[in-house]
């Protein structure tokens, strides 16, 4: 098959740790065709979507993941797989993207589904499964993030459409720094911040569960570092092995049929304690780490998943 990669610099990828060189490693290994364009370079001209872009070869070299053709311009209707792996935020530059590349439908299999992937933002969708989630609070309004924090005391307070951990707080029962923190978000942003009770469960490590058309495929642990609240990998969290409890398979139960059906071949929820906190579909990562724990190729999974679709 010809697959196109839309994602951030392959160059600077962690051949150890990056999911999008890991997926594309196993398509070339499968014997497709891979190009790779930059979300910058995907362009619509008089009815056709277009990306400027190179085609590649993946190669587990550390500094040099990748040799790139010379740049050409391509047709993506043309191709039989575009994957949708550039990193947020999520921003209206990310969701101009899914609208262009929603107009493959029918033509071209675009994985995670762009119409979904804009429609269900990791901590939006969450919010069609209250009872899965801790008490959560999306606002703007001072009055109210405030009610909630007196309400529960101990919060995480994080941008609506951030990612990787980035600007994420926690706000304890004697902290007195919301309403610095509520000015300085909302200085440089219009949109609306996140609030959720905090989960003491956390210093056991946030769980990454990855499921693959629906069905949960393994997860990895991740234990935040001393001293830190967030247990991104992106900030000092350390990936650990751990297995799927009852849990995590009753959530996995209760969102998998919905992912299938709406194309989310690659998801990675969070799960901390008992308590569903993100569904990851726009660029879930963790891929490397789960293969290596459990021994088992993830990547022959997802694109047996996908093959089977084209």
């Amino acid at each position: 098959m010809k697959i196109a990669f839309q994602m951030d610099p392959i160059g600077a990828v962690d051949i150890n740790a990056d999911s999008s060189f890991r997926l594309a490693e196993e398509a070339q290994a499968r014997g497709h065709e891979l190009f790779f364009y930059g979300p910058d370079q995907l362009a619509y001209q008089e009815a056709r979507i277009t990306a400027r872009g190179q085609d590649m070869q993946v190669q587990r070299v550390a500094g040099d993941p990748a040799v790139l053709g010379p740049e050409r311009e391509v047709d993506l209707a043309e191709f039989d797989v575009v994957w949708l792996r550039q990193d947020p935020p999520f921003d209206m530059h990310y969701i101009t993207s899914t609208h262009l590349l929603d107009r493959l439908k029918g033509q071209t299999l675009v994985v995670n589904d762009p119409f979904w992937v804009r429609n269900y933002p990791e901590k939006l969708l969450v919010l069609d499964f209250p009872e899965l989630t801790p008490p959560t609070t999306i606002a703007r309004d001072m009055q109210t993030i405030k009610a909630f924090k007196d309400k529960h005391q101990d919060i995480i307070l994080k941008p609506l459409y951030g990612n990787g951990g980035a600007g994420v707080f926690r706000l304890d029962a004697n902290d007195r720094n919301l309403t610095s923190l509520y000015e300085l978000f909302t200085g440089f942003s219009r949109e609306p911040l996140i609030v959720q009770k905090f989960l003491p469960d956390v210093k056991n490590g946030d769980k990454r569960v990855i499921l693959v058309d629906g069905e949960p495929v393994g997860a990895i642990n991740r234990v935040p570092a001393e001293g830190e609240t967030r247990s991104n990998m992106h900030v000092g969290g350390r990936p650990e092995k751990i297995g799927l409890t009852e849990r995590d398979l009753e959530i996995c139960a209760a969102i998998g049929a919905l992912l299938k059906e709406k194309g989310q071949i690659f998801v990675g929820i969070d799960v901390i304690g008992d308590y569903l906190t993100e569904i990851n579909v726009t660029s879930p990562t963790g891929i490397q780490e789960l293969e290596r724990f459990n021994g088992e190729n993830i990547a022959e999974k997802i694109w047996q998943a996908i093959e089977a679709k084209v």
